[in-house]
């Protein structure tokens, strides 16, 4: 099931990109729920998402069964227009910290060792696609985990669904932007002309 949600992703971005649109995302900042399953557990957590410029946006996930795994993630993420900046998909990367359960099999015995509040480590790949209506965020990923220390199996592929509240809006954030860009422009221009005036102060 994860593997066709996988590549139906890929496949949808490949075939939908609109040439020539380098930036998407409609929003600044986003913050809500994530839902989220693999083969062995489904998880709930929060997502908060921040735009760090256009296209680019950085975004962290607290996660838990409630039982016996609860991770953080810190990613960071290209967002790309399919049809508009409200509905792109993106692809990204990050890390992971965690308490995890960890089942390590012994090919000699044909037993397995289970363990649990493993300290983990491990590297994330997300891709996915989200779409932005009345000040909701939507959207519907693929996450595969690579770990790196304190889990087996080593591989994890988890599908996720998020559902996040847009708190500032992308034209707000542009906006402040823009306006700090502005008194930073000043500001260097008052320094110049004040240098330029300090000989004549000093007579």
């Amino acid at each position: 099931m994860q593997k066709l949600v996988f590549i139906v992703l890929i496949t949808f971005m490949a075939g939908c990109t609109l040439p020539g649109s380098a930036h998407a995302q409609s929003y600044g900042t986003a913050l809500g729920l994530r839902l989220a399953n693999n083969n062995s557990y489904r998880m709930l957590g929060l997502s908060a998402q921040q735009r760090i410029q256009k296209g680019l946006s950085a975004e962290a996930i607290l996660q838990s069964d409630f039982n016996a795994n609860t991770t953080v993630h810190a990613l960071l993420k290209k967002h790309r227009p399919l049809i508009s900046k409200r509905f792109n998909y993106y692809y990204g990367a990050g890390i992971s910290l965690g308490l995890e359960e960890s089942r390590e099999k012994v090919p000699e015995t044909q037993t397995i060792i289970q363990t649990y509040g493993n300290r983990t480590i491990g590297v994330d790949i997300i891709a996915g696609v989200e779409m932005t209506l009345m000040g909701v965020s939507f959207s519907v990923d693929y996450k595969p985990n690579v770990n790196v220390l304190g889990r087996e199996p080593w591989y994890s592929g988890q599908v996720g669904i998020s559902v996040r509240s847009v708190l500032v809006k992308g034209s707000i954030q542009n906006k402040k932007r823009r306006q700090k860009a502005r008194k930073k422009r000043r500001n260097n221009s008052q320094g110049i002309f004040q240098k330029v005036l300090e000989p004549f102060k000093n007579n």
